[in-house]
């Protein structure tokens, strides 16, 4: 692993594509460091194998939108999806580190892809769809966790940017936050070792303690994936 100190969790973050470049913020790198895990950005790829064995968790950054034919709906006007390239390679990274059993964190759209993955759907603008819903696309607002095994309950205020959300959750996967106007803004698959998304930007604002926590437990469990593989031992 060449210079990387044992027991930091190596922590694949998928790229966008913005015509000739790849992009990524840099927040997302800096969380998954400060938190105690080594940031390894994932361009899109057609073998995915590599990159899956590789990593001890998966997070799936922000972007722009899912394109709705993921979930079988014409696309409306105010969807500007990421290209199918991003999209497709990261429905086959996420397919491969499910099947073995790694760490995954969605944040933004990638929570969104998340429950597409599980077979939910999207309401495409919010603004459209839910005319009486609180302002997600700007600034700050509440929200509140409910009883869960992945983070701390109670009522908090997060960072949001935001025009999509989700209308049928995935199979399999249980709200755990909401916001006053009842959008689910996270969720879990609580049959899994450690799969959450969250709707809000937690990697922009890292002093706060809600944030802090996610990015602790994600890296924790990843770090327990990592040393199962440097001990030769299969994760549990």
């Amino acid at each position: 692993m060449g210079n990387i100190k044992p027991g930091r969790p190596i922590i694949g973050i998928t790229t966008d594509i913005d015509g000739e470049y790849l992009k990524v913020k840099h927040n997302y790198c800096a969380a998954i460091e400060k938190a105690g895990g080594v940031p390894l950005l994932l361009p899109p790829v057609d073998d995915i194998a590599p990159y899956a064995e590789l990593i001890s968790g998966l997070l799936i950054p922000g972007g722009a939108d899912l394109d709705p034919a993921y979930y079988n709906e014409d696309i409306q006007k105010q969807v500007k999806p990421v290209s199918r390239m991003r999209s497709n390679f990261e429905i086959s990274l996420l397919r491969e580190i499910l099947r073995l059993n790694k760490p995954v964190l969605g944040i933004c759209y990638g929570m969104q892809l998340l429950n597409v993955f599980f077979g939910g759907s999207l309401f495409q603008d919010i603004a459209i769809q839910l005319p009486v819903a609180i302002n997600h696309k700007t600034d700050y607002h509440m929200i509140v966790i409910t009883e869960n095994r992945f983070l701390s309950k109670g009522t908090f205020s997060v960072h949001s940017s935001h025009h999509q959300a989700i209308k049928t959750m995935g199979k399999g996967l249980s709200a755990i936050a909401c916001a006053e106007d009842q959008i689910i803004e996270a969720f879990c698959k609580e049959d899994y070792h450690f799969l959450i998304g969250v709707q809000w930007h937690p990697e922009r604002v890292l002093k706060d303690k809600l944030s802090h926590s996610i990015f602790h437990r994600f890296i924790k469990a990843s770090q327990e994936n990592f040393r199962h593989i440097e001990g030769g031992e299969n994760a549990q």
